[in-house]
């Protein structure tokens, strides 16, 4: 998958976890936590919601790469990826 259909997926999935907030309101460099207001609760359902709809696995060392939606973007596709190569 490349990037930019990552990223719009992405974006799509990550709406309903934001609040007040539109898609075209979120930036790559928008930190979760504190531009977005994700709480902990909700960043555990949003690592879920990744790995059932990239159908990856996001290990527990890898969740900082999730700080920025950008940085989740570029390990969906690291993953994913990877996921291709390993088939």
């Amino acid at each position: 998958m490349d990037r930019e259909k990552t990223k719009s997926q992405f974006l799509r999935m990550l709406h309903p976890f934001v609040r007040n907030l539109g898609v075209e309101q979120i930036r790559e460099d928008s930190l979760l936590v504190e531009d977005l207001n994700v709480n902990s609760a909700r960043l555990v359902d949003i690592v879920l919601e990744i790995e059932d709809q990239f159908a990856i696995r996001i290990d527990d060392e890898e969740v900082g790469a999730l700080a920025t939606v950008g940085g989740a973007i570029d390990l969906i596709v690291s993953k994913t990826r990877a996921s291709v190569q390993n088939a």
